[in-house]
């Protein structure tokens, strides 16, 4: 495993292959096959990334941080001055669970935009599904690479296919949204370069390095990144460049108060790419917090430590009581995401081991359930045409098949214990609880009850909608619907089926791949 391999390069760039395939091809129905097939054959690929932790060269806790599997690097961008650029891939404990993930939830999304000539009136079938494949390689891109500036040049090419497929295919309000997506977006990159080229160039010519894994490793360079002698601007190098890498990917999770773009951005966009947005593009917040401010600013991330915590609550509080009180059905399951992101800021910022799996697995679980969610938000909106949650009722008597499944979708979402949602909560808590003086403090306690609160009027608002929605008597103009299609079953399954055994079984599956790397960030950091 420690061997080249192009393994990872095929995962990333596969999608772009199909995508400029289809566009050799007309007919709808061909259109939609190829790019089905080239969603499926990644996902395929990525499954064979789990290797190395059943052969047992990740070892019993998994590959720590800086344990590269699938690793490929060959030289891209050289000048005479002795700048350097690596295409340098790989993947450890953090990124290959978010690169399953990231295949799976793109093909289930390919798959629910089968329908696209209903809601669309084929308008530019080729189009999308073209910006969907290559949206699929800016993800997966962001979570392979091992080199800062092949991360930055992944990142930005994430953004453009995002804001076409809300801005051409998403819905009445759908221009105001996509630049208002795009204006944030922007706007942290601005500021994740400046952080980028301040790690490049501060370091003296022979230290100088792109590479991730050595920023966050090499003695010498952490001796000068942390100094607090080292400055930018008259400030401390390591606390400046740690707000500036925490607000680009702040915005991404999102974090209050840079989270007013997503209720927009949901409620606008297509039913498969709202999938899209809420189990992957979000998860690119956390992961960036995990990839570059707590192994490589350590004193920075203990110094914020109680700013994070307070910015966590407030999310986990805001999210849920804005979602308590909407009445698009769209827009309370994206307000809940703000809410359930919270605690995955607040896993972080206690700075336990508790608290870093929980922040890992709530990542993971909410990539799983809120898709379903939004899923299940848009099954319902392409028989009403409508998301006004005071004018359902009775549905799951109407639909029981989707009834049933909507009620495990959104329970998941609750943290009904054994589903997926309650494990990332729960440790989230935990680790916040017993966070020690380096981190929360005296906070920690407080921080802790406040969000065991949030757990509490989470599931207040989600026992409500589903009262509204699903239960009651069933109305008459709700009577001749469909019950969940083939194919809406297919979407939802698996995503079901994985809420259920992480819920059951989470030190079997995802903790026992992510720990080992988890546990190297916590030593990086000193705790």
């Amino acid at each position: 495993m420690n061997e080249t391999s192009s393994l990872l390069t095929w995962v990333v760039f596969t999608p772009t292959i199909g995508g400029v395939l289809l566009l050799f091809f007309n007919r709808s129905d061909t259109i939609k096959r190829i790019a089905l097939m080239f969603t499926i054959i990644p996902f395929l690929l990525s499954l064979y990334l789990f290797q190395p932790y059943f052969d047992g060269s990740a070892g019993a806790a998994g590959a720590g941080y800086g344990r590269v599997f699938f690793e490929q690097i060959v030289p891209w961008i050289s000048t005479v001055g002795g700048f350097e650029v690596n295409y340098h891939v790989g993947i450890d404990g953090l990124s290959m669970p978010l690169v399953v993930l990231t295949t799976l939830i793109t093909m289930l999304a390919c798959l629910a935009s089968w329908n696209f000539e209903s809601w669309k009136a084929k308008r530019g079938l080729k189009g999308y599904m073209f910006l969907l494949l290559l949206l699929e390689t800016g993800m997966l891109g962001v979570f392979v690479s091992l080199d800062f500036f092949l991360f930055y040049i992944f990142w930005e090419v994430m953004l453009l296919p995002m804001y076409f497929l809300i801005g051409v295919w998403g819905g009445p309000r759908k221009e105001y949204a996509a630049i208002k997506f795009f204006i944030f977006t922007l706007a942290g990159s601005v500021l994740m370069l400046v952080a980028m080229l301040a790690f490049y160039f501060y370091p003296p010519v022979a230290d100088r390095t792109f590479n991730i894994i050595r920023l966050a490793t090499d003695p010498a360079l952490q001796a000068l990144f942390n100094d607090p002698n080292t400055l930018f601007l008259g400030f401390k190098f390591s606390t400046i460049m740690f707000v500036l890498l925490f607000i680009g990917f702040a915005i991404k999770i999102p974090i209050f108060p840079f989270h007013t773009w997503l209720p927009d951005a949901h409620v606008e966009a297509p039913t498969p790419i709202s999938m899209i947005l809420a189990g992957v593009l979000l998860k690119m917040g956390g992961y960036g917090l995990f990839r570059f401010c707590y192994p490589i600013l350590p004193e920075a991330a203990k110094y914020l430590a109680v700013f994070l915590g307070v910015l966590g609550v407030i999310n986990i509080i805001y999210g849920a009581l804005c979602a308590m009180a909407q009445d698009d059905f769209k827009k309370l399951v994206a307000y809940s995401s703000i809410s359930h992101m919270g605690y995955v800021l607040l896993g972080m910022a206690a700075m336990t081991q508790a608290g870093f799996q929980g922040a890992m697995f709530q990542m993971i679980a909410h990539g799983i359930s809120s898709p379903m969610c939004f899923f299940l938000v848009g099954v319902i909106y392409d028989r009403a045409h409508h998301r006004e949650i005071n004018r359902f009722g009775g549905l799951w008597l109407t639909m029981p098949v989707y009834g049933s499944l909507a009620t495990l979708g959104f329970f998941a979402s609750l943290g009904l214990p054994t589903l997926c949602g309650f494990i990332g909560e729960v440790y989230a808590i935990f680790g916040t609880f017993v966070s020690g003086p380096q981190a929360l403090g005296a906070y920690a306690i407080p921080f802790g009850i406040l969000a065991a609160a949030g757990a509490i009027l989470t599931a207040g608002y989600i026992l409500w909608m589903i009262q509204r929605v699903y239960l009651g008597k069933e109305r008459p103009e709700y009577t001749g619907y469909s019950d969940a299609s083939l194919r809406e079953v297919v979407v939802l399954a698996p995503m079901g089926i994985l809420a259920v055994a992480l819920g059951i079984f989470p030190m079997q599956t995802l903790l026992k791949f992510v720990t080992g790397t988890l546990n190297n960030i916590l030593s990086l950091s000193g705790v």
